[in-house]
């Protein structure tokens, strides 16, 4: 089942881990140097929930929590 919202289409992206290292200049270092970047994913906050649809049935769908607390659906 691929992570994505049913309603608001939300799905995976890509990103980095930047490490840094250093003092900052503000602590009065010479500053801080990225040191490595590794790849991640970021991934949506999905809830498989049962949704009541126009129609009025119910079925089981896999929805972000920003769509569900925006009230863009409809729980049973």
């Amino acid at each position: 089942m691929a992570r994505i919202c049913a309603i608001t289409g939300k799905r995976p992206t890509k990103g980095s881990i930047i490490h840094r290292k250093g003092q900052s200049k503000k602590s009065g270092g010479i500053g801080t140097h990225v040191t490595k970047k590794t790849p991640r994913t970021f991934k949506p906050n999905l809830q498989r929930i049962r949704v009541k649809l126009a129609n009025g049935s119910v079925k089981r769908m896999l929805v972000s929590v920003k769509a569900i607390k925006a009230g863009l659906v409809e729980k049973v």
